[in-house]
């Protein structure tokens, strides 16, 4: 009778424990304010009908496990392209996402990226992402990655894609391209693992060059 009581007390404490492990709570982040001084995001929509409709209301809510942070904040940015036509890589993890001028890294035309060193191993349940919103526009061939290899050459997983003719040849998106606003770009990772993240990017509806504000990783350490 001990033993099975000792028994019953394991699973009992086995099931709390993947519960606690399992406790989700709502994604916190602080959005920029609308800087909008160009073309207007319907007039976007008007002159590239196959975009994504811009969302109405508030962003539903989005839970992440209980403990996850933004593991990029001030972390190691590389790119494709060393030398920015404007400003530096380091603005894309530096925690300024106001949209200001001098707030936004400016990479070179055709297919570039920039890469996320988390330092360690993490599992990664969201991305955040600011582009140039300052007007409305859609960039080109967006393609996130995750890898625990530093040159993507293997055990590479793709997160989310928009390039649906696979121009980037790095596979075929399911996703549309969407408008860029203050609010920023949510992609649920879904847990996925790895210590780097690289995001891609081929232009944009406005010129050919690629931008980034900010990019916040949330997830936690991998155990």
């Amino acid at each position: 009778m001990p033993r099975v009581i000792a028994s019953l007390m394991i699973v009992v404490c086995s099931v709390s424990w993947a519960l606690a492990e399992e406790e989700k709570v709502p994604l916190k982040t602080e959005i920029p304010e609308e800087v909008l001084v160009g073309t207007p995001p319907d007039v976007l929509s008007m002159l590239f009908p196959g975009l994504e409709k811009l969302p109405k209301g508030e962003r539903p809510e989005f839970l992440v496990p209980k403990g996850t942070v933004n593991l990029a904040l001030k972390k190691k940015v590389t790119s494709s392209d060393a030398n920015p036509v404007l400003g530096e890589l380091k603005y894309v993890t530096d925690g300024n996402k106001e949209g200001t001028e001098d707030s936004y890294v400016e990479l070179g035309p055709m297919l570039q990226w920039v890469q996320i060193d988390l330092e360690k191993p993490s599992a990664i349940y969201a991305i955040f992402v600011w582009r140039y919103f300052r007007e409305a526009r859609s960039y080109t061939d967006v393609v996130v990655q995750v890898s625990d290899d530093e040159k993507f050459a293997k055990n590479v997983k793709t997160i989310y894609s928009n390039d649906q003719d696979n121009s980037a040849r790095l596979g075929i998106g399911k996703a549309r391209p969407y408008i860029e606003t203050n609010l920023g770009r949510l992609i649920d990772a879904k847990g996925a693992k790895g210590r780097f993240v690289r995001l891609y990017s081929q232009g944009n509806t406005a010129n050919d060059l690629n931008h980034y504000i900010e990019v916040e990783i949330f997830g936690k350490p991998a155990s």
